[in-house]
C-alpha cells in the first residue's frame, strides 16, 4: 500500500511526485488521481500501462525520516540520490499545512511528578473542548487533515508513542476504574497528532479561525503530561504513566 510521501523515478535521479499544486487540484476534483499512489504518479507523468514497469518506486516518511525502496524496476539504481533529495526536501512544497517536528514521548522524554496550576487550567480547557467535539476528536482530526497524509502521521505517532502511552497509563489505573479511559487516551493521542498540522478550520467543532482547538491537550503532552478520564474522574499522568 502506497504511503505519504510517495515518489518514482526512471533511474535518472529525477524524482516524480505530486507537489502542493497538484495535490490541491486533486482535492478540488480537477485531477482524478491518488497523490501517493505510485501508479497514479506514473500515469500522470506519462508512464501509463506497461511503461510503469521501468520506474523505481520509493516512499519517505518526513516525521521519522525513514526512506523506503518499494520497488527497483529500472536497471539504474538511483536510490541514494532520491533519498538525498527526500532528506533535503521542504515539505511545505508538498503539503503546506504539514508541520514537521520531533515526535514527543511524554513518559520517556520527561519525568513529571508534580502538577502546576497552569496544568490544571489546561486540563479544564481540554475537558471543555473534548465535550464540545461533535463526532469525537479522532474524526475531527482525521477528516480535517485528509487520508493519505493523516494516516502517515497517525501511524508514525501511534507506532512511536501511542502504544507505549496506552500501556503506561493503562497499568497505572488498571486496578482502579477503567471505564472510558481507553477512549480518552485515544482522544489525547489524536489531539497530539493535530499538532503536526496548521489549519484554518477543524471539522466538527466551533473554534476561532486559524487556532487549533486541541492546543490545551497538546500543551500538556509537550510538558510530559497525558490526561485520562474514566467517566467520573479526570487524571493527569506523568513520570512512567503514573497518576500525578
Amino acid at each position: 500500500m502506497c504511503k505519504f510521501f510517495s515518489l518514482v523515478s526512471n533511474g535518472d535521479s529525477e524524482p516524480l511526485y505530486f507537489n502542493a499544486k497538484l495535490r490541491q487540484q486533486v482535492k478540488e476534483g480537477k485531477l482524478n488521481y491518488d497523490p501517493d499512489s505510485h501508479t497514479s504518479i506514473a500515469d500522470y507523468f506519462g508512464y501509463k500501462g506497461d511503461k510503469e514497469d521501468v520506474l523505481n518506486k520509493y516512499e519517505y516518511n518526513p516525521l521519522t525520516r525513514v526512506f523506503t525502496i518499494d520497488q527497483k524496476n529500472n536497471p539504474k539504481d538511483d536510490s541514494k540520490d532520491i533519498k538525498k533529495f527526500c532528506l533535503g526536501l521542504d515539505f511545505k512544497l508538498i503539503v503546506p499545512e504539514l508541520i514537521i517536528h520531533p515526535i514527543v514521548h511524554p513518559f520517556e522524554d520527561f519525568s513529571v511528578t508534580k502538577v502546576s496550576k497552569q496544568d490544571l487550567e489546561l486540563l479544564k480547557q481540554w475537558k471543555s473542548v473534548r465535550d464540545s467535539v461533535w463526532n469525537g476528536v479522532g474524526d475531527s482530526v482525521g477528516k480535517s487533515v485528509g487520508k493519505s497524509v493523516g494516516d502517515s502521521v497517525r501511524d508514525s505517532v501511534w507506532n512511536g508513542v501511542g502504544d507505549s502511552v496506552w500501556n503506561g497509563v493503562g497499568k497505572s489505573v488498571r486496578d482502579s476504574v477503567w471505564t472510558g479511559v481507553g477512549k480518552s487516551l485515544r482522544d489525547s493521542v489524536w489531539a497530539y497528532i493535530s499538532s503536526f498540522f496548521t489549519l484554518e478550520n477543524w471539522k466538527y467543532i466551533k473554534h476561532e479561525k486559524g487556532v487549533n482547538p486541541f492546543q490545551s491537550c497538546i500543551d500538556l503532552w509537550n510538558k510530559g503530561i497525558v490526561p485520562s478520564y474514566d467517566g467520573k474522574i479526570w487524571r493527569l499522568h506523568g513520570k512512567n504513566g503514573k497518576v500525578i
